[in-house]
């Protein structure tokens, strides 16, 4: 039993006084583990604030904690990232569960040996339970030992706080981190997101350290890797279905979070020894020549100091609204089209929601100083804290931070960007943002180089996704080369050229031409049916999620759509789609496309992503569990909601309803005999085609029996892949053995396609083993008729299609089922090319 009163807190060291959201450790100043105070000490030793027990020391002896009389539990915590330190530098006077006094010594510590080895040695008193306790000031001016500083006031409700209430249960629980990087921007976004579909607070826990579920800040400060443990701990009144959604977000990696393979191979830049060449790091591939282009940023004028803070706080707030519509507006453009971007730009969307950044921002307001450089200063002390963690993904992104730091700034000091480029412009700065390169693409450049930066930043993503070279790492020496210097940059080399020669500038223009004319050819032949050498069809269908999607893919030269992923309609909301919304939206994609067909997969979520309006048990391997059609079998109303909608689209012809995750006929069978009942209620006669997704080894071989049954197979070879080779595709260091070129993987696709043939069904191919050139003769020797890729790659892939003849190849891909690994058959795949390649050289040069 604790008593009901006040106590006072006392300073337990000597010197300066700052308020916690001044100390920068976001954790801290974001109020994560409490309200209190923080001190720079001048003396070298802990001392008691009140009387009372200690009830935890830390083992590296940095930090205890102290129970008041009236429950108030004291933390104090000696510098920032003293953890590392071990416990050097630190004397233990107190046993745990010993009864103090006020002012009796806890814990000494060396001032000078501190100093040097840990981020600050700011000092936090702060109460963990401070939800239950009324904090007053005592003085803000800089204490002596002893001196009262804080008075602690229990609230009334304290004396509920333990009453069993099940409206304040708190569950926890831990995982390993599986995004690629950790938890930089967008898993925390990810995290952040699903925390606030809960009504319960949410915390992430790891070490001493705690980090709020609303901060995007706090999370990334903590500087979790990828793979490392953490505890998640939810409180409230639907924590444990909070719970469960968390653990499964961070359990389960982002889409499209990995490096390229030359930041894998290349992580520093050579040293500039050789004239007229700057070495850097290739982040994404290409050759470009043209002349040097200058972006710089914002320059922040002076502040006087001793601004009225009113009118500050209302400059900041209207620039923070301004910047979220414009990046509102960035989204509803970017959707659908460039998903990579939208993701990073609802990263940014909800930074700039963040409590703990913007409240270290209007902090320094009050303080006198000026909007434009309190929101300068705020981000500025968490980039600081991300680029000391050692974390280089992390640390890199940064560049998040600093792309707000300069929208936002722009839009205080009421500067526009308009841009006046040359045409082909090599494109140098620092380092560059998401937002830079959104208003680089609205012109016509040639390559962008950067000064700092990594391989893996946002903008590295964003560039590889357009094509566009990209070189970072370059050094200080590119930002002094004059603007208009024409420049070649190999960023496959990783290199840029100061000084080249005319001949070189031909040579680099020849190699780009000649690359624009084969895509332009490529192009030009992309709306024409791809046919093999002697006449075999071969449809080219692209993999969409939405209707632009769709209409991109049309105008790319797509036989139709081979994929239409309908979890874009479920995910990132609180309720389910309605019937009629599903209708319209498939109905759009339909439309898009033309006079040309479109397979729609039912949902597939489960396990491994999350609904927030279906909460579903956390599964200890998610991939194994309940998605796809099985989630169809335990809530029939979700996906009869989406046959019908189906059913409801025009013409049925175009139509075609592919089933994920089967695995028996029994399913097959259950869904066709739905169909059926719904169509009967719904009084319709003509139906859409009912196909198979073979993603499971069990569908490969029972191909022929559900070959009785389905209208077409479509083989999504990535998850094919991770179920017959049991290595997760998402595992960073299983993901390169993962191949679907493994000849176990062909053996099942050949046998999906003896067991089709034999009841007259085709077969095609929805997984990235389609738009693998390598790939293509294989497949069609053992019978695929249907390739469905990225829509950019639709005139490629026909290209190379004309190349083949379907003897050649059926040929070739039955001695690659007798081969031992992936990396033979991926040999023996190049070795056909070139031999492919000498064949049609020699033919053409004997009928000439």
């Amino acid at each position: 039993m604790h008593d009901n009163k006040n106590i006072t807190l006392h300073a337990p060291l000597e010197g300066p006084l700052l308020p916690l959201d001044q100390v920068p450790d976001p954790v801290f100043a974001g109020g994560t583990l409490g309200d209190g105070i923080a001190i720079d000490p001048l003396n070298d030793c802990l001392h008691a604030p009140c009387a009372g027990t200690i009830i935890h020391i830390a083992r590296t002896r940095h930090a205890i904690t102290l129970r008041a009389e009236n429950g108030a539990e004291i933390l104090m915590h000696i510098g920032l990232d003293t953890v590392q330190l071990k416990g050097e530098g630190f004397t233990l006077l107190v046993e745990p569960d010993s009864q103090v006094v006020r002012g009796q010594p806890l814990i000494r510590f060396d001032l000078d040996y501190v100093a040097q080895h840990c981020t600050s040695l700011i000092t936090v008193m702060l109460l963990s339970n401070s939800d239950q306790y009324r904090l007053l000031p005592c003085t803000t001016r800089p204490v002596t030992l002893g001196q009262a500083v804080l008075e602690v006031e229990p609230k009334a409700a304290a004396a509920k706080s333990n009453t069993g209430d099940n409206a304040g249960q708190t569950v926890r629980g831990r995982v390993h981190i599986a995004h690629q990087g950790g938890l930089h921007a967008r898993p925390a976004a990810l995290l952040r997101q699903t925390a606030q579909g809960f009504k319960s607070r949410s915390e992430l826990h790891v070490g001493d350290r705690v980090a709020p579920l609303n901060s995007l800040v706090a999370i990334m400060g903590l500087g979790v890797g990828e793979q490392d443990e953490v505890e998640i701990v939810c409180t409230g009144p639907d924590s444990e279905h909070a719970l469960k959604a968390l653990l499964a977000a961070a359990a389960t990696p982002s889409v499209g979070e990995h490096a390229p393979a030359s930041a894998a191979v290349q992580l520093k830049p050579k040293a500039n020894h050789e004239a007229g060449v700057l070495n850097g790091v290739c982040a994404s591939p290409g050759l470009a020549s043209g002349p040097l282009a200058r972006l710089d940023g914002v320059r922040l004028p002076d502040d006087p100091g001793n601004n009225e803070p009113g009118p500050q706080h209302q400059a900041l707030d209207a620039a923070l609204s301004a910047v979220k519509a414009a990046i509102d507006a960035d989204l509803q453009h970017l959707k659908g089209k460039h998903g990579d971007a939208a993701e990073i730009f609802e990263a940014h969307l909800a930074l700039l929601d963040d409590p703990s950044l913007v409240e270290a921002a209007h902090q320094h307001i009050e303080h006198g100083i000026a909007a434009s450089h309190a929101w300068s200063q705020a981000i500025d002390a968490q980039c600081t804290i991300l680029k000391a963690l050692d974390k280089p993904l992390l640390a890199e992104r940064a560049n998040d931070l600093q792309d707000l730091q300069q929208r936002v700034l722009r839009a205080l000091l009421g500067e526009r960007r308009e841009l006046d480029l040359p045409p082909s412009a090599i494109v140098a700065a620092h380092e560059l943002t998401p937002s830079d390169l959104l208003l680089l693409s609205q012109h016509s450049i040639a390559g962008l180089c950067m000064a700092a930066g990594g391989a893996t930043s946002h903008v590295a993503i964003l560039a590889r996704a357009r094509g566009l070279p990209c070189l970072v790492a370059l050094g200080a020496d590119l930002l002094a080369l004059a603007p208009g210097q024409v420049l070649v940059m190999d960023a496959e080399q990783g290199h840029v050229e100061t000084a080249p020669s005319v001949d070189r500038l031909h040579e680099v223009e020849l190699a780009r031409r000649q690359l624009a004319e084969r895509r332009k050819q490529q192009q030009a032949a992309a709306q024409v049916s791809a046919r093999t050498r002697d006449g075999r069809v071969i449809e080219v269908a692209a993999n969409v999620a939405s209707a632009s999607e769709a209409a991109d893919a049309l105008t790319l030269g797509a036989d139709g759509v081979g994929l239409l992923r309908t979890e874009f309609l479920f995910l990132d909301r609180h309720t389910a789609p309605d019937e009629q919304e599903q209708r319209s939206a498939y109905q759009a994609v339909l439309d898009a496309m033309g006079e040309r067909p479109v397979i729609i997969r039912t949902i597939d979520v489960g396990g491994d992503k999350q609904l927030d309006y279906l909460p579903l048990p956390v599964e200890a391997n998610p991939v194994l569990g309940l998605r796809g059609i099985r989630l169809g079998q335990v809530r029939p109303e979700l996906l009869d909601q989406q046959l019908r909608a189906l059913l409801q689209v025009s013409p049925q012809r175009r139509c075609r309803i592919m089933l994920p995750m089967v695995s028996e006929v029994d399913e097959l069978l259950e869904i066709r005999q739905r169909l059926d009942r719904l169509a009967a209620e719904l009084g319709i006669s003509e139906r859409a085609e009912l196909g198979v997704m073979i993603e499971v080894p069990a569908a490969a071989l029972l191909a022929e029996r559900l070959a009785e049954h389905a209208d077409f197979f479509s083989i999504g070879t990535n998850d094919l892949s991770q179920y017959t080779l049991a290595m997760d595709r998402d595992h960073a260091g299983l993901a390169a053995r993962v191949d679907a070129l493994h000849p176990a993987l062909l053996r099942l696709i050949d046998l999906t396609c003896q067991g089709a043939a034999r009841h007259g069904r085709w077969v095609g191919v929805c997984g990235a083993l389609a738009s693998d050139l390598l790939a293509t003769p294989v497949l069609i020797g053992l019978g695929v008729s249907e390739l469905s890729v990225s829509p950019p790659q639709v005139g490629e892939i026909k290209a190379r299609i004309r190349q083949l003849d379907t003897s050649d190849c059926r040929a070739f891909s039955q001695k690659l089922l007798g081969l031992a690994s992936a990396q033979a058959v991926r040999q023996a795949c190049r070795d056909f090319g070139i031999r492919e390649v000498h064949t049609r050289t020699s033919t053409l040069t004997t009928e000439q």
